[in-house]
């Protein structure tokens, strides 16, 4: 019988985590997101909570951001104004916890005046880790031409740009009145990231270093899909990579569902290099992220490693500043 300790499993980088603020909700509710994206209501955050469950649940680091509806809700100013408290609050999480919180900044888009004011803040003098975008900012997608000057600078800088779902143009209608989250969220994903590739943006600002969620949502089984249209609807024409070409070097997380279906699609689809662990928090209640950690751990695990190996070892190349605690028993995460 072997008594030896069961080795502990690789720490987890959750690069998909919220926070919300008291001030942010109460902006929000004004501004008559008070069932947001149909949903019953607000979550709360606690900041010894959330690393309290991290710790159950193996997760070393999370990296914060603010969710859907975002910071924009009609009004540049008041928008300018919002994201600049929530990224004030998001980096002093990181500076009170600086090994458990990462930040990504918000930016108040379809505002490109205020975007790039707000990103020179929090990369420059926030120390963000990254900045945060919806999937449509009041039914502007990313690949809109409004956004060129923010992508030529977020391309200098190759940062790390989060695109999180959020509900689209005519929500009520498209989602049969049902949460947004349930499907919307999923088909809007696909949605923007089609934009990006049949825009040229991929292609044109290939130092942007782009997150998709949710297993990139309906992305793996529209790609080859895209693909028959890309030869004559793509501004790049019809040479060059195709659509999962593009698509695989875009970084992708696993919130929401990702076993048994969502990730080997998506491995299948774009391969596992740039797969990142997301939980979804605080959006996702504990119990659901507790199920979630569950079926990474005990569905099929890539070969020579593990699910929490794989996204770790990922995470740490795209945060090589990273410093997460060896786990015990000598399984390797990877550099």
């Amino acid at each position: 019988m072997n008594d030896s300790p069961t080795p502990s499993p690789t720490p987890l980088v959750d690069a998909h985590a919220h926070f919300v603020t008291d001030a942010y909700v109460t902006a929000a509710k004004a501004a008559g997101h008070t069932h947001p994206d149909g949903m019953p209501g607000w979550p709360s955050f606690d900041p010894a909570d959330q690393l309290r469950r991290m710790d159950e649940g193996g997760i070393a680091t999370a990296m914060l951001s603010i969710s859907s509806p975002g910071t924009h809700f009609g009004d540049d100013r008041a928008a300018r104004t919002l994201s600049r408290e929530v990224n004030e609050a998001g980096a002093a999480l990181h500076r009170a916890h600086p090994d458990r919180f990462g930040h990504f900044a918000s930016l108040p888009l379809p505002d490109v005046g205020g975007s790039l004011a707000e990103a020179a803040h929090a990369l420059d003098v926030l120390g963000s880790d990254g900045l945060t975008v919806e999937s449509n900012a009041h039914g502007v997608y990313l690949g809109d031409e409004r956004y060129e000057p923010l992508w030529a600078e977020l391309d200098r800088r190759r940062a790390i740009v989060f695109v999180h779902p959020t509900s689209p143009p005519c929500a009520d209608a498209v989602s049969l009145r049902r949460p947004r989250p349930m499907a919307e969220f999923i088909f809007d994903s696909a949605r923007t990231a089609s934009d990006l590739v049949f825009s040229g943006v991929l292609l044109h600002h290939p130092g942007i270093r782009w997150i998709l969620t949710h297993g990139g949502g309906a992305l793996p089984l529209l790609a080859d899909r895209l693909e028959l249209f890309r030869p004559r609807l793509s501004r790049t024409g019809p040479e060059g990579p195709t659509v999962p070409e593009q698509l695989s070097g875009v970084w992708f997380d696993m919130a929401g569902t990702p076993f048994p279906h969502q990730i080997p699609a998506l491995v299948r689809a774009f391969g596992s290099e740039r797969l990142l662990y997301g939980s979804d928090s605080c959006w996702t209640p504990p119990e659901a992220v507790a199920a979630q950690l569950a079926s990474l751990d005990t569905a099929d695990q890539p070969p020579g490693t593990t699910w929490r190996s794989l996204t770790t070892t990922n995470a740490t190349r795209l945060f090589p500043h990273l410093r997460l605690p060896q786990p015990e028993g000598g399984e390797g995460q990877g550099t």
